[in-house]
């Protein structure tokens, strides 16, 4: 049976973080920073970088970091788990990108550095959708219970059905789709990706079902996840906004499991929901308001899980 989680984390480290323009179109997450100039931005950026990966690492997971290229410009290189996922099988997975300026965030010798410390075998690549304007991105678009063979994805811009399908037959999963929507200005619209609303575990999935207006869609979510032996623990909408729903479980030092979110996410959690993630690890958060701020992603969104033997 495939694991669920992982000790191995790649993240890549900014050089001209800001604000990107192209994602900001469907990603209602993203705020400009009026009064901060660009270098202030990219500094801020940096450092709430660093400091969460000086928390992961303080707890045993092993962070490898590869350093982002000034040229070309790449703003959202910071939340590499869109255009990669790994396999336990040695397979790496390239995705289809929305903005044209994320595409060449998908770089070769992040590839040929991996290989040194991972088996690393057959690379599929999904990114000839990008000529037919379909998208699907990574573990963004995809959560991925790699136990049960389920692809959870709710549908937007970014996550289309036909790449979906795609990805199913080829990793051999089944897929479960629906709708999650957020209200912008009054219209419900639908929400970037997967896993700013929902965080599967390895016995737990958490979600905002508020966001699923389709009660017919939200009971099939529901009946899947615990069909799959997971405990359904619920977020409201105002705690998806502070990025609660883009947590990842994965394993610290001694296979001690932990449950990793932002600070954001973290303090809008209550009492009796932060109890019931404790059961499933130690909560660890880490301010990254910049990078949410700006990016419109938090800190699943940071951590591509590295599931590949190591050599």
């Amino acid at each position: 049976m495939s694991n669920q989680i992982t000790n191995d984390l790649m993240m890549i480290r900014p050089v001209a973080f800001r604000m990107n323009e192209q994602t900001a179109v469907n990603n209602y997450y993203q705020k400009n920073e009026a009064d901060a100039t660009s270098d202030q931005i990219q500094k801020e950026a940096l450092d709430q970088f660093d400091q969460f990966v000086e928390v992961l690492r303080a707890e045993g997971v092993n962070v490898t970091v590869f350093d982002d290229t000034p040229d070309p410009a790449t703003p959202d290189s910071i939340f590499p788990n869109n255009w990669i996922s790994f396999h336990e099988d040695g397979k790496l997975r390239l995705y289809p990108m929305y903005a044209e300026n994320r595409r060449v965030e998908r770089r070769e010798d992040i590839i040929d550095g991996l290989k040194q410390s991972f088996s690393i075998g057959e690379v599929v690549s999904f990114t000839q959708w990008e000529e037919k304007n379909a998208f699907l991105e990574g573990t963004g678009s995809l959560l991925l219970d790699r136990q049960n063979k389920i692809a959870y994805a709710a549908i937007s811009e970014r996550t289309m059905p036909e790449v979906l399908e795609d990805f199913c037959r080829e990793a051999g999963y089944k897929p479960v789709k629906f709708h999650a929507l957020q209200t912008v200005e009054g219209q419900r619209l639908p929400i970037y990706h997967t896993n700013v609303m929902m965080c599967l575990g390895e016995k737990f999935g958490l979600v905002c079902l508020d966001s699923i207006d389709d009660i017919d869609e939200r009971t099939n979510l529901i009946s899947e996840l615990e069909d799959s032996g997971k405990e359904v623990i619920e977020i409201t909408e105002e705690q998806k906004e502070q990025f609660a729903g883009n947590m990842l479980q994965v394993l610290g030092s001694n296979d001690q499991r932990l449950v990793v979110m932002s600070s954001a996410a973290y303090n809008s959690l209550n009492d009796e929901q932060k109890n019931k993630l404790s059961n499933h690890g130690k909560l660890v958060h880490s301010d990254i308001h910049t990078i949410e701020k700006l990016g419109g992603g938090s800190a699943r969104c940071m951590m591509a899980e590295i599931f590949n033997p190591k050599k």
